[in-house]
């Protein structure tokens, strides 16, 4: 499957553009070449070491080592990337559609409160220890039915030993312990059941009892309700007010609190289907608190300062949404349900998504759509889910997210990131790490480009030199083998550290990139065209003033030539390899001063400055060097006018960098 995303798109434009150029200007510098009246065989090695300057050999390596130390400073910080380009889309996420239980809030529910005939029941204790009691102490008959129900319409488990935990969901766990602070432990022998889906909200069971068989449900008050035509109260059956349940439903809701009702029917089937759960019995509700995680209040904090949009996606009631929202900090003004969002066609919701940010009561389909309205005004939207109906919106969100605790292997296979923590501050973490990858990956191509440029200007500028200066005319500046060398180890010993950077604080304080933003934008071509035409003139000027006075207008045969004229190449090639030097030290960042940061932060880039320098001293003064790169050794009175040519690579970028910082303020 070809995996498409922003960074892909960009790259896949910019090499179209980078080939089309190069081919151009190849063609171009043979044409030159020919018209010129050189040898056809010169003609064309002049030409392949244009296109040989001008390929950035080592890049594509460079970015594909940049997307991989993402993904493990990612899954360091628990975000595991399935696939490397969705490292660097993550960086310009401009929403992100978060379930509520387990991931904004701790997933540690514990039953507080439970209405039941006309009454309010407050439970203490807090984690899964059944411990606790029940105020007023005074138990009803429907209560102690309602925590019957919640106990054995149930599918989670309880270990005691040192600690006490839950097997299964932590929602169940919860109705569990409830009942078991009433002294209820024992279950009953299961007949049949309705497993819970999202999409119909309620569990059914049907149980034998005492010679009877008893159908018990548990899910959401409205679903529940719906399906009652009496409730209990004092022993007693009675007809259901509906109106007052409603009325204790939504006051429970504004506390926060994560509702599920009950109900009971006793019947003589055998088996259970949908048609047996009407004339049911209301028994109460049994309300949870689940409180946000700190963390992930402070995710969101950040996620606004990040221009990053959080948009809350729940089954709970619309009440607890709303209540949850306003503590987590995130806009709660319109809550949308699953219910209205069903009535509304697709460009209904287009019109109204921008506005909601909280969405209530909501199945798997209702995610889907609500990615696909986001992404409709072009927003780059991140998805999670834990369920096996969510992987069609975890498909189509430009990120999907699965949770590694609670989801299942169907929701982790469709997903791009797995939350090893299930924590809303994982993304957040991984957010900022995704335009970490992306800025070093900028600055990757900033560094690598120009110095390509400045290899390709050389060569063709010999060209179009030659017919006025003898000094061009056989021989060019720089060696293709120099080239080719510059070129591959350029990319590890310079070019690779330059990812390891540190990364700039104020990541999480800019607004997302804009996906359709270019790689090849005007102050991308400015900073390319400068350092070019930097290392262009430093690598002419050493030739030129070295290899002067070697032909100063005598003729010489070629082959005397090639061996006269190699200090003077030897010359240009190591100042361009100085002025990359130069270059790498201000390409540490893309708009800052390198006098603004610590020298000594990237350690490995000041390995990679110090091989460059031995491997070159190598290369200039040892044979086998001589040999391999066709070069000579310098007199050491070269290297202070060498250095001299080389300085502007950094003094000119940082120039350039003040002016551009000083326009943009004004």
């Amino acid at each position: 499957e070809k995996i498409v995303t922003p960074l892909t798109r960009k790259m896949a434009e910019f090499t179209r553009f980078l080939v089309i150029a190069i081919l151009l200007i190849t063609a171009l510098n043979f044409v030159l070449a020919v018209w010129f009246g050189y040898d056809l065989v010169y003609a064309f090695l002049a030409s392949v070491s244009m296109a040989v300057a001008a390929i950035p050999e080592g890049l594509p390596a460079v970015v594909t080592m940049a997307l991989a130390f993402g993904v493990t400073a990612m899954a360091r910080r628990n975000a595991i990337i399935k696939r490397l380009p969705a490292a660097e889309t993550l960086g310009c996420t401009t929403v992100i559609g978060s379930d509520k239980t387990g991931t904004l809030t701790k997933n540690q529910t514990t039953v507080s409160r439970i209405y039941s005939g006309r009454m309010d029941y407050m439970v203490t204790g807090v984690g899964y220890k059944p411990e606790g009691e029940f105020i007023p102490a005074q138990m009803s008959e429907e209560l102690i039915k309602t925590l019957e129900a919640g106990y054995v319409c149930n599918d989670a488990g309880i270990m005691g030993g040192d600690g006490y935990n839950i097997i299964g969901d932590p929602t169940e766990g919860a109705l569990l312990v409830s009942a078991m602070k009433a002294g209820i432990n024992d279950g009953l022998p299961r007949m049949d059941e309705i497993p819970f889906e999202s999409e119909q909200q309620y569990m059914a069971t049907l149980h034998e009892e005492n010679g009877e068989h008893i159908i018990y449900v548990k899910g959401s008050p409205e679903r529940i309700l719906g399906m009652c035509q009496t409730q209990m109260i004092d022993g007693k059956i009675e007809p259901i007010n509906r109106e007052d349940i409603v009325k204790k439903s939504d006051e429970m809701a504004e506390e926060a609190l994560r509702l599920l009702a009950m109900a009971y029917k006793v019947t003589d089937k055998e088996s259970l289907d949908q048609e047996d759960l009407s004339g049911m019995t209301f028994l109460g509700i049994q309300g949870m608190i689940d409180p946000p995680r700190e963390e992930a209040i402070d995710g969101v904090e950040r996620c606004k300062s990040a221009g990053i949009r959080v948009v809350m996606i729940t089954g709970d009631h619309a009440r607890t949404a709303k209540a949850v929202a306003r503590l987590l900090g995130i806009d709660a003004d319109r809550v949308l349900t699953g219910g209205e969002l069903s009535q509304m066609s697709d460009s209904e919701l287009c019109d109204v998504v921008e506005d909601v940010s909280v969405y209530a009561r909501v199945a798997p389909e209702h995610k889907f759509r609500i990615t696909k309205a986001l992404q409709a005004h072009g927003h780059v939207v991140a998805i999670t889910g834990d369920g096996v109906n969510d992987a069609p919106a975890l498909k189509a969100a430009d990120i999907g997210i699965a949770m590694g605790i609670t989801g299942t292997e169907v929701s982790k296979e469709a997903s791009d990131m797995i939350l090893a923590d299930d924590n809303f501050a994982t993304i957040v973490s991984a957010v900022e790490e995704g335009r970490y990858v992306y800025d070093n990956i900028k600055k990757v191509i900033l560094y690598t480009l120009p110095t390509n440029g400045g290899q390709a200007m050389l060569v063709m500028g010999a060209i179009l030199l030659a017919p006025s200066l003898v000094l061009f005319h056989d021989r060019l500046p720089l060696e293709p083998v120099q080239i080719l060398w510059i070129n591959l180890f350029d990319a590890v010993a310079l070019a690779l550290p330059i990812i390891k950077e540190p990364m700039e604080k104020d990541l999480l304080k800019r607004p997302p990139r804009n996906p359709d933003e270019r790689i090849t934008d005007p102050p991308f071509f400015k900073k390319v065209g400068l350092v070019s035409l930097v290392m262009a003139i430093a690598g002419f000027a050493m030739y030129y003033h070295y290899g002067t006075p070697i032909i100063d207008g005598n003729l010489v045969v070629d082959a005397d030539l090639t061996e006269l004229l190699r200090p003077a190449q030897t010359a240009a090639f190591t100042t361009v390899v100085m002025l990359h030097l130069c270059y790498v030290i201000t390409a540490r960042s893309v708009t800052e001063s390198a006098f603004t940061f610590n020298p000594f932060s990237n350690r490995w880039l000041l390995a990679g400055i110090a091989i460059t320098i031995l491997t070159q001293l190598a290369i200039v003064y040892h044979p086998i060097g001589n040999a391999i790169l066709r070069t000579a050794p310098l007199p050491l009175d070269w290297w202070w006018l060498m250095i001299l040519f080389a300085l502007p690579g950094f003094v000119v970028i940082e120039i350039e960098k003040y002016l551009t910082k000083r326009s943009a303020s004004t």
